[in-house]
C-alpha cells in the first residue's frame, strides 16, 4: 500500500497545527511538516516534540522555500535536529547559497524539481550539476513542477529515467501558469498517468493541492489514479 498524504503548507499555510488537525480522521498515512518561510521553521522545530504524528506512516519536512544567505547556517542548525529523526528533508536548490554546506544533512537531503520560475532545478540537465556537488542527497520529485515546465512531460520522463533511484517522495498538484498550486485536474491527471510508470510504486505522495478539508479524501484518491497501478487497474476493472 502506498503511503499518501498531504502537505500541512498546502491545507494551512504557516499553522501546521490546523493542518494536522484537518487531517485527523482522514485517509493519510503520510505527512509533510512544512516550513516554507524562513521565519516558521524555528517555531516548527521547536514544537517536534509534542506533536501527534503516530497516526502517519511516512513523516517528511520542507525546509524554507527562500533562505536569506545571512541566515543560512541558523537554518542549517535547526534542519540538523529535524535530521535527527531521520526524515527526508525537502530543499530548494535555489534556496541554498552554499550548497556544500548541505552536505552535513547526509541522505536525509532530499532536492526537490523546480517550477519554471526559479533559476536552476527544473531539468534532468540542471539537477545532474547538483547531484554532481551534492551526491548523497535523494530526490523530491515534483510531478506537477515537471509538467508546468514541459507540458508534453517529456522532461518528466527525462527527470524519472535519470533520477527514479534516488526519489524519496513525489509532490502532486497542479500547478498553474503562475506557479500555484491547485486541486488536480483531469488533464494533469492524465499527463501524469503518461509518466507513472516510470514512478517507484512505493514512493510515498505528498499531495500540496490547496483544498478543503471536505476535499482531502477526494483529491487522495485523484492522486492514486494519476500515479498508483494498483488504482488504475481497479479503476479499468470497473
Amino acid at each position: 500500500m502506498r503511503y499518501v498524504g498531504f502537505s500541512t503548507g498546502a491545507l494551512a499555510l504557516g499553522d501546521f497545527q490546523a493542518a494536522l488537525q484537518m487531517l485527523a480522521g482522514k485517509n493519510c498515512s503520510a505527512v509533510e511538516l512544512s516550513a516554507l518561510r524562513q521565519e516558521e521553521l524555528g517555531p516548527l522545530v521547536a514544537q517536534l516534540d509534542h506533536l501527534d504524528l503516530s497516526n502517519f506512516r511516512y513523516v517528511s519536512f520542507h525546509a524554507p522555500s527562500a533562505i536569506e544567505p545571512v541566515f543560512e547556517a541558523d537554518v542549517l542548525r535547526l534542519l540538523e535536529q529535524v535530521a535527527l529523526r531521520e526524515w527526508p528533508i525537502i530543499v530548494h536548490p535555489d534556496a541554498m547559497s552554499h550548497p556544500r554546506e548541505w552536505a552535513r544533512l547526509g541522505q536525509h537531503l532530499c532536492i526537490e524539481n523546480m517550477d519554471k520560475r526559479k533559476p536552476i532545478g527544473q531539468t534532468a540537465s540542471d539537477l545532474d550539476c547538483i547531484f554532481e556537488t551534492l551526491p548523497n542527497a535523494f530526490f523530491c520529485f515534483d510531478i506537477g513542477h515537471a509538467r508546468q515546465v514541459d507540458p508534453t512531460m517529456s522532461e518528466a520522463s527525462a527527470i524519472l529515467q535519470s533520477f527514479r533511484d534516488r526519489i524519496r517522495q513525489l509532490h502532486v498538484s497542479e500547478v498553474n501558469t503562475q506557479s500555484k498550486h491547485d486541486c488536480l485536474s483531469l488533464e494533469s491527471i492524465i499527463a501524469f498517468q503518461r509518466v507513472s510508470h516510470l514512478v517507484p510504486v512505493d514512493a510515498p505522495i505528498i499531495l500540496e493541492s490547496r483544498v478543503e478539508e471536505s476535499e482531502i479524501n477526494e483529491e487522495i484518491q485523484s492522486a492514486l489514479a494519476a500515479l498508483d497501478p494498483a488504482t488504475q487497474l481497479a479503476v479499468a476493472g470497473d
